[in-house]
């Protein structure tokens, strides 16, 4: 084969090649929008999610009707929680070895592994919604979480006595974990007695525990993912999901 018809073929070559790529970039991108269409729908969310197909080429995955990995962001999500919602404010997720039939109205991953993020606003309301009766009179409730370092969450804990509250809240660090769908908050350690306006007040740790320990059921996450692990972060807690042979499109 001559010089010139070389250069021909690798120039034939290096154009086909070009036009598969924008053929398969083109398909995985209508796939993409398509799946995140049919999630956004069946999961009834207010704003559409983001899907990122992984793996090249696209095309060869598509004849073969199985996904490699896919990851799934969407935000705002409502999951259930005793008879009432929670909101997830981010949910990000990667599925591995996704089955789908050719129109995308079912998707199926062998496997799923991700993150949720559930914002301190949103896990304080299923601590005590009224103020506790204690000791002598005086009431606690709490009134905020945040980050308490190494993996705590600070529990702040607002005590009052006759309409009078202390001028600071108290606060105590707690254990987050996590037990089927439920997230617990455990205080690590109880104060024995309080100063409540110059009255040194004995706190009954069982009666303590009435206000700063609570927990809030997680669950109808899409799919059928489920809770793993959590862990308490600078804006929320970080709570790992997996799940096996998870429907995604159905």
């Amino acid at each position: 084969m001559s010089k010139r018809a070389i250069r021909i073929l690798l120039i034939v070559v290096v154009v086909l090649g070009g036009l598969f790529v924008a053929a398969d970039r083109f398909a995985v991108s209508y796939a993409e929008s398509e799946a995140a269409d049919k999630i956004k729908t069946q999961e009834g969310l207010s704003s559409t999610p983001d899907v990122s197909i992984k793996g090249f080429p696209f095309l060869t995955q598509f004849i073969g009707g199985k996904l490699d990995d896919v990851e799934i962001t969407m935000k705002d999500y409502d999951a259930k929680s005793d008879g009432d919602t929670i909101r997830v404010a981010d949910l990000s997720a990667t599925m591995h070895g996704v089955d789908f039939s050719s129109d995308y109205s079912s998707a199926t991953a062998d496997r799923a592994a991700g993150v949720a993020r559930i914002d301190y606003d949103e896990l304080l309301k299923a601590a005590k919604a009224e103020p506790v009766e204690l000791p002598l009179g005086a009431k606690g409730e709490v009134v905020g979480l945040s980050d308490g370092g190494d993996g705590k969450i600070k529990v702040s804990v607002e005590v009052s006595k006759g309409g009078t509250k202390l001028p600071e809240p108290v606060d105590v660090l707690s254990t987050v974990s996590v037990e089927g769908d439920t997230i617990r908050v455990h205080a690590d350690k109880i104060p024995d007695k309080l100063n409540v306006l110059g009255v040194s007040v004995p706190l009954p740790e069982g009666l303590v525990r009435d206000v700063t320990d609570f927990q809030e059921k997680v669950s109808d996450l899409p799919g059928g993912i489920q809770l793993d692990t959590v862990q308490a972060a600078p804006d929320g807690v970080d709570v790992a999901v997996k799940g096996e042979n998870v429907d995604l499109v159905s």
